[in-house]
């Protein structure tokens, strides 16, 4: 009984039957917040297919693919983790894991082959009876990896997927949700205390509870972008990139903190950089909560020559001279551009939320909790209960760049004394 998956497991964690939605479903989509046991469900889901336990299955699946955001996630959450599928099988019938053909092998001859999102093409060519998709919210080429998996779902009576993640408003998760041979079930991070540190939840229900992050990452729900917002998260999904293109200009933008405790608001540390194609390139959030001057002024340092930037740039409302002379007593070569702020975020703000609706900026990778700030970001200044300090810092920088550049040297006057 204490290897029993189905006694043991909370309701939201069981399989749909395969009359779900008035006939055999097609993907098991499992939405929870962190830690509500979703890695633990899509292991056991996956271990009841290779051995074929019923009610999951009639008989064992031979092929199955585990699909994460990148291979090492696929090893260190799905294979190797607390919960993964080494941890939840016993002696007689754990699979060995061969690292060098990246594939789990079972005693009964049932393997499951690890795939990276990042690689959409090595899907093509393999076929499987069953598939696990973990964090599918956070793969950067979420359509592209989806869409090959499913024409390589061809084995079996009914081919199945479960779908792991923590839901954020992207169009692929759309679409299954109102895909009628979807399954949906849902579970907080609350559900799944008992196997929690009592801290950790108290400390995140105190921090984030009611805010649309806390609703995002503990509650599960599928939060919207904002009413009345500036920014639309399709703005940015749409143009997200995996590699910048050569840029001719890049800034390290810092906002720093009033204080320097852990109740303190953030330093806001964003690297961009401007393309000669004329668009603005989000590269790097290098934000750090409660820290002293002389920690985020290192911060600064060590983003300013890990992308060998052109220069910082610096708001200096709070510390006025202050500021500079920690960045300078850091990195007396660095150099530093102050800016003040003279008008309201949401004022400042409106100028470059109006170049990703043009389609003139371009988030290099993901950085949630900087986009979140941006979709949360609403009229009273803030980012639900949060100053926005990550947005204040990409604010500064792509006004940096294309809203309120620095003016071009003037050419010297000698060679054109010299042709009069």
């Amino acid at each position: 009984m204490l290897a029993d998956w189905q006694v043991w497991a909370r309701d939201d964690q069981l399989p749909p039957s395969t009359s779900a939605n008035g006939g055999d479903w097609r993907v098991w989509l499992i939405l929870g917040g962190r830690g509500a046991g979703k890695t633990r469900t899509g292991a056991e889901w996956v271990k009841a297919k290779a051995l074929g336990l019923g009610p999951v299955a009639r008989a064992p699946a031979r092929r199955i693919a585990l699909v994460g955001e990148t291979y090492a996630d696929v090893r260190r959450v799905m294979i190797e983790g607390e919960s993964g599928l080494l941890a939840i099988h016993s002696d007689a019938e754990r699979p060995r894991f061969e690292v060098s053909k990246g594939a789990l092998v079972w005693p009964n001859g049932a393997v499951a082959q690890v795939f990276s999102a990042e690689s959409p093409d090595a899907l093509r060519g393999p076929q499987f009876e069953a598939a696990w998709c973990d964090e599918l919210c956070k793969w950067r080429n979420a359509e592209a990896a989806w869409d090959t998996l499913q024409f390589a779902l061809r084995l079996g009576e009914v081919p199945q997927v479960a779908v792991t993640t923590t839901p954020k408003p992207i169009g692929l998760l759309k679409a299954m949700l109102a895909d009628p041979l979807t399954v949906t079930s849902r579970a907080s991070t609350a559900a799944n205390a008992g196997n929690l540190a009592p801290t950790f939840l108290a400390e995140m229900t105190r921090r984030y509870a009611g805010s649309l992050l806390g609703r995002q990452e503990l509650d599960g729900e599928l939060i919207e972008d904002m009413t009345g917002g500036l920014w639309r998260r399709d703005w940015i999904e749409e143009r997200r990139v995996v590699e910048p293109p050569e840029l001719r200009t890049i800034v390290v933008a810092v906002d720093p903190p009033v204080t320097s405790t852990a109740a303190s608001d953030a330093c806001g540390i964003v690297v961009a950089g401007l393309g000669h194609d004329g668009r603005g390139y989000v590269i790097d959030d290098r934000t750090l909560q409660g820290r002293e001057p002389s920690v985020w002024a290192k911060a600064v340092r060590a983003a300013y020559h890990d992308h060998n930037a052109d220069r910082v740039v610096a708001e200096v409302n709070q510390g006025g001279d202050l500021v500079v002379g920690v960045l300078k007593q850091i990195d007396a070569a660095m150099p530093v551009r102050t800016v003040r702020a003279t008008r309201g975020k949401w004022v400042r703000a409106e100028p470059v939320a109006a170049l990703y609706a043009e389609g003139r900026v371009v988030h290099v990778g993901r950085f949630d909790a900087l986009e979140d700030q941006m979709i949360a970001f609403g009229v009273d200044n803030r980012a639900g209960a949060k100053s926005p300090d990550r947005m204040d810092a990409l604010v500064w920088a792509l006004t940096d760049l294309m809203i309120d550049p620095l003016p071009k040297p003037r050419p010297p006057l000698l060679p054109f004394i010299r042709r009069l």
